[in-house]
């Protein structure tokens, strides 16, 4: 099969045999490099070799699960996207595998067109935030807040905070574009890389979480600023200024 010029190598931890064959038939007819694991612990190990663009990894598997998996990539630094498949559908079990790490989620049953759709959403999001490091500034202060875009770090009062991949995308975003409201679907569009009705609740679940993180009093934001009835914003140079003589 000839692969195309974008193609991408992705890695897919998957232990039902019917779901791994299907994605990897898809992915490999969408011009994607395509290597399979049933094993947590071996799909771990892969992972972290490195040659991997993207890994999607289920939440249940013998060995190692997935929320597992996607907080020892985390701590090893690994930042390519992780695309969680789980089975489970309430709010919480979605919550925490967006704290693990994870930069999107798929609810099986799920459609080949879905998964298609959010693979190319996080490789455009990659390739956008690539295209915005080597025009924007690499450090950012706010305040007590350095955003050092190179590292993909934060620190607080200069303590690294320690933010999921997410996180850091969305806190990079807004402090990219001071001053400028995003609605949610705004966000989703250019942080997650697609609009979906309903899906606006991931938006609120990462900046609620985001300013637990990194804002003083997360009551009274200084940083991720609600805009009632129109979304958020980070501060202007002038709200900027105020910050630093707080």
């Amino acid at each position: 099969m000839m692969l195309a010029p974008n193609t991408r190598s992705i890695l897919v931890i998957e232990d039902d045999p019917d779901i791994r064959a299907l994605v990897e038939l898809h992915l490999a007819d969408a011009g994607h490099r395509v290597a399979v694991e049933p094993n947590g612990r071996l799909g771990l190990e892969q992972a972290l070799s490195g040659e991997y663009d993207l890994v999607i990894l289920d939440l249940m598997l013998p060995g190692i699960d997935g929320l597992e998996i996607c907080r020892q990539l985390r701590a090893q630094k690994q930042h390519f996207p992780i695309l969680m498949l789980t089975a489970r559908s309430t709010e919480i079990d979605r919550v925490v595998g967006l704290e693990m790490g994870a930069d999107d989620y798929l609810t099986k049953p799920f459609s080949v067109r879905e998964l298609l759709a959010r693979v190319k959403a996080l490789f455009r999001r990659v390739e956008a935030f690539g295209a915005e490091a080597t025009t924007a500034k690499d450090t950012i202060t706010a305040g007590d807040l350095v955003i050092d875009r190179q590292r993909r770090e934060a620190r607080l009062s200069g303590e690294v905070v320690n933010l999921t991949a997410k996180e850091f995308d969305l806190l990079a975003h807004f402090a990219g574009h001071p001053g400028q409201v995003f609605t949610r679907s705004q966000l989703l569009d250019q942080v997650w890389g697609y609009v979906h009705e309903g899906y606006e609740h991931t938006v609120n679940t990462h900046i609620n979480r985001l300013r637990r993180k990194i804002e003083p009093d997360p009551a009274k934001p200084r940083y991720v600023i609600t805009v009632w009835g129109v979304g958020y914003r980070f501060p202007g140079a002038d709200e900027l200024k105020e910050v630093e003589r707080c």
